[in-house]
């Protein structure tokens, strides 16, 4: 990479404290969206408007699981760090 490219990239990046909610917003995104295939999938079945329905979840599913991931994250963290040995 050249130094016109690496200093375009560093100047584009969030800070380091932004990280916990760049997390939780690219885990909600994925997760969301994901269990919205699935859950719709389950509950109405495969039809012409299958990815409508998907979409109408969605719009409900993401940011619920966004406040949820920032609520759960700690926790998580911290039964991970009881449970794994350090190295």
């Amino acid at each position: 990479m050249t130094d016109t490219i690496v200093k375009t990239t560093a100047r584009n990046r969030l800070p380091k404290r932004a990280s916990p909610y760049i997390f939780a917003l690219y885990m909600a995104t994925i997760m969301a969206f994901l269990m919205s295939l699935v859950i719709t999938l389950a509950e109405f079945g495969m039809g012409p408007d299958y990815m409508t329905n998907v979409m109408n979840a969605y719009k409900v599913t993401l940011p619920a699981a966004f406040v949820c991931i920032l609520v759960v994250r700690p926790i998580v963290i911290r039964l991970v760090g009881l449970t794994v040995h350090g190295h």
